[in-house]
């Protein structure tokens, strides 16, 4: 049976409770919500606003319609990003940041926003007296991830947050590592933005995920279309959150990721963080005793959240995780992981990473069998 270890990609397996509340929103329930004033359909509606309910207490969100569905946290910060920003206005981000926001604001680049990308070391972190300076003017919007996708790296979001506020700058969290592992209140951390996806630390179904527009924000839609109500004008309707969820929601998906959340909530957040702190500090140690292993990122598990990055002596990444794979039944993710300029400034281009990633339902079993299996890699003559 394989050994999962990539859970900074999509965590699996999955709660059982989120499998069966997927199966019964598509055997019971099969409809879209607020597409129909029959009964199907109001249930629907009914899934859909307790899903947005629970989501938006998790993450200390007043107004649950300030919470949008998206598909992705990809597209969340497509919309943020895209939404927000106008040309002339300028913003600060990191030289660790997922293509995800990278791509997004250097599209708005070409469109006349202006970026400072604050360098962080090589541990990837950035000093938030480094963001304090970088802030000029014209300066509308600090956006960066909570946790880095390639060391785990957890940046300090809530001294950039208070920050932010006090110079009048909008804040944008990518949390699509630290979500459902590291708690997260929008207000305490003075986040006018945050994106999420469903598919990894919420435990939910991939094509999820969820932006919080922070009140008296608005934003320019990425899409627009049909909503379900406001039917008799051409306008895209200003009222949240169906200005910006064009089109059918992914009801099965939102009944999941509510399950995920729920199981959660039902386990405490505070033991799956330190269930996946311990985890993690395993294959840190593990690592640590191998010989020709180089490690990546901080190792003190408080500043560290799930992935681990390695790369292993005179062997290219991709090679150690095929073997992995092929030989001992294994699955990391290998490359860049979507981060080139994360990469570069660790000191891992071009080649990239072995990344490592245990989730709550790995074992201390399957982190000593990787770490056996890399030995032999490893030392192999």
């Amino acid at each position: 049976m394989s050994i999962y270890l990539d859970n900074a990609a999509t965590s699996f397996p999955k709660p059982e409770q989120v499998y069966l509340a997927i199966d019964h929103a598509l055997r019971k329930i099969g409809v879209g919500p607020g597409r129909g004033g029959h009964k199907k359909g109001l249930e629907a509606t009914r899934l859909v606003f307790e899903t947005r309910e629970t989501l938006a207490a998790f993450f200390g969100i007043g107004d649950s319609s300030r919470l949008v569905f998206t598909h992705s946290a990809t597209e969340g910060l497509n919309l943020a990003v895209s939404g927000l920003l106008l040309p002339g206005d300028h913003v600060v981000s990191t030289t660790m940041e997922h293509n995800s926001l990278v791509r997004p604001l250097r599209r708005a680049m070409q469109g006349g926003v202006e970026v400072t990308w604050v360098d962080c070391d090589r541990q990837g972190f950035v000093d938030p007296h480094m963001v304090a300076s970088a802030i000029r003017p014209q300066t509308r919007l600090i956006a960066l991830s909570h946790c880095s996708n390639v060391t785990g790296t957890v940046q300090p979001v809530a001294d950039i947050g208070l920050l932010a506020r006090k110079a009048g700058v909008l804040f944008l969290v990518d949390a699509a590592q630290s979500a459902g592992v590291i708690p997260i209140d929008v207000r305490e951390l003075n986040i006018d933005l945050l994106v999420v996806p469903g598919h990894k630390g919420l435990l939910g179904p991939q094509g999820t995920g969820i932006l919080y527009v922070a009140d008296d924000l608005e934003l320019s839609p990425l899409m627009v279309g049909g909503t379900g109500g406001y039917s008799d004008t051409w306008r895209q309707p200003d009222a949240m959150p169906e200005r910006y969820e064009s089109g059918t929601l992914n009801t099965p998906g939102i009944a999941g990721l509510k399950a995920g959340v729920d199981f959660i909530n039902g386990t405490g957040i505070d033991v799956i963080r330190e269930r996946e702190s311990l985890l993690s500090s395993y294959v840190v140690n593990g690592l640590r005793l191998i010989r020709g292993i180089s490690l990546y990122g901080p190792e003190n598990p408080r500043l560290h959240c799930g992935p681990v990055s390695f790369t292993v002596s005179g062997q290219d990444p991709a090679e150690t995780g095929f073997l992995l794979d092929r030989e001992y039944d294994i699955c990391v993710r290998v490359g860049l992981h979507c981060a080139p300029d994360a990469h570069r400034t660790i000191g891992s281009h071009p080649a990239g990473t072995v990344r490592v990633s245990p989730g709550f339902f790995n074992t201390e079993k399957d982190i000593e069998t990787f770490l056996d299996a890399l030995r032999k890699i490893a030392n192999a003559p």
